[in-house]
């Protein structure tokens, strides 16, 4: 089965050396991933300052600068991964470095056919 792994916390906690650091880390946990055959995608986001938020309402596009929602965490980045149950899922996002200063969702994906690969 197919999980995200959502990345949360609050973009101001780190230095850049440190996120440098996260990103260096986070690498090394995606080729440990891969090697062990969960790895499927992963990235960080860019800052929340550079979001855009699109809703429809009556037939009418709203866009707004910045997130949807205003919290102390913001979603900052993903692994796409493959485990065979939640468990797994769930041991396998201790490894992010940013559970250590964030949160990290698991959230199992729901694998539509009508996709395109």
């Amino acid at each position: 089965m197919k999980y995200m792994l959502l990345i949360y916390g609050d973009e101001n906690v780190l230095t850049q050396d440190e996120r440098e650091a996260c990103y260096l880390e986070s690498s090394k946990v995606a080729e440990s991933f891969a090697e062990g055959g969960h790895y499927l995608g992963a990235s960080p986001l860019q800052s929340v300052t550079t979001a855009s938020s699109v809703r429809i309402r009556d037939g009418r596009a709203l866009v707004t600068d910045g997130p949807f929602a205003e919290t102390h965490e913001q979603l900052g980045g993903y692994f796409l991964i493959d485990a065979p149950d939640m468990d797994k899922a769930v041991e396998l996002a201790q490894q992010i470095p940013g559970a250590r200063w964030g949160t990290v969702e698991v959230r199992p994906i729901v694998e539509l056919t009508t996709l395109p690969e």
